[in-house]
């Protein structure tokens, strides 16, 4: 069960916000191996004063189109799979949106199953 929090400079159009999240879920069910239809996705619009990062950090060349992209997850939790994960995202947002490489951050967390509820104060067994 991913979800995935994604966070951008505001002012991006309706559509590419959502190729954003099209190419993000993609790569979730395609490269993470997550079921068809795990579909849990925030897209958090930020002016420059609250979308704060270091333009040069590790040699980057970040624009004001950095794109962060955090994804909380049970499924791919190996090596192989978040480095195809992160080829994969910044691949396809540079060849659809046109989004530099060096704009493109990506931040996996692990949890176990049990710290999901997916409704009804139930947790996920």
């Amino acid at each position: 069960m991913p979800f995935a929090r994604i966070d951008l400079a505001h002012g991006k159009s309706r559509e590419y916000r959502a190729t954003v999240a099209d190419i993000v879920y993609q790569g979730i069910v395609d490269v993470l191996k997550a079921p068809e239809g795990d579909r849990f996705i925030v897209i958090n619009e930020h002016s420059p004063d609250n979308l704060i990062y270091d333009p040069h950090f590790l040699g980057m060349d970040r624009s004001p189109d950095f794109i962060l992209i955090q994804v909380t997850s049970t499924v791919g939790n190996n090596k192989e799979s978040k480095h195809a994960f992160y080829r994969y995202i910044a691949d396809e947002l540079n060849s659809k949106l046109s989004v530099r490489l060096d704009d493109v951050m990506i931040n996996m967390v692990f949890v176990d199953r049990s710290d999901w509820s997916f409704g009804n104060g139930e947790p996920w067994n």
